[in-house]
């Protein structure tokens, strides 16, 4: 029997991070967080010195790093046993990782990448096209959504609460625009798989969310 794998995917801000790493911990499953895998290449390519264009070498810095996902309450990534969490979100970060992420060959070996996450006893992947393309297998499937205007509105508020000025309408623009670009990309566009359960999430609590999607397993 294989191993067991819930994916949850969705548009950024539908709060798949939160939910999967509960879901995780509850369940005892390990946990992929496929958004942080080309920014974690971008910064092992850097660190070897590696030209971000030669397609060769950085398929060798991806085969070789060791990536894990610790899912306490705040996601902590570590790179080859060294935490790396502060540097994925520098935009010099996802710069380099856009760099990375045109390579054929590499998203060759980041998919196998992901596809090894897969062990006993279970693990939960999310990301935006983790039961499309990386698990289509997979026994449970979850599509977590919100509309555009209330995860602008949980973004604001997290910006806000850590002190950062921030703008509503710029950040609903901004998730609208991204969204637009996810489900137009050639490769693995943001789409729900045809087996996949749709939640929508606006109007229901993380611990709602998190309810049903472990009632549905």
């Amino acid at each position: 029997m294989s191993v067991p794998v819930l994916t949850i995917d969705g548009p950024s801000g539908a709060g798949k991070g939160t939910v999967s790493r509960a879901i995780a911990r509850k369940l005892g499953w390990h946990y992929l967080d496929s958004g942080s895998i080309y920014r974690s290449l971008a910064i092992a390519a850097i660190a070897a010195g590696a030209d971000l264009s030669d397609e060769a070498v950085v398929a060798e810095v991806a085969k070789a790093m060791v990536l894990e996902f610790e899912c306490a309450d705040e996601l902590t990534v570590k790179l080859d046993g060294k935490d790396i969490t502060g540097q994925l979100g520098l935009e010099s970060t996802g710069n380099a990782a856009s760099v990375v992420a045109a390579l054929p060959e590499v998203r060759k070996v980041l998919l196998q990448k992901q596809k090894d996450f897969r062990k006993p006893p279970g693990l939960v992947a999310d990301g935006r096209d983790m039961g499309t393309v990386v698990f289509p297998d997979a026994q449970n499937k979850v599509f977590l959504t919100a509309s555009a205007g209330e995860r602008a509105m949980r973004r604001y508020k997290q910006l806000k609460e850590k002190g950062i000025d921030a703008n509503l309408s710029s950040i609903t623009q901004e998730i609208e625009e991204r969204d637009l670009r996810d489900q137009q990309r050639k490769a693995a566009p943001l789409m729900q798989a045809d087996d996949a359960v749709f939640i929508d999430s606006s109007d229901m609590s993380i611990e709602t969310d998190i309810e049903q999607i472990v009632n549905l397993i």
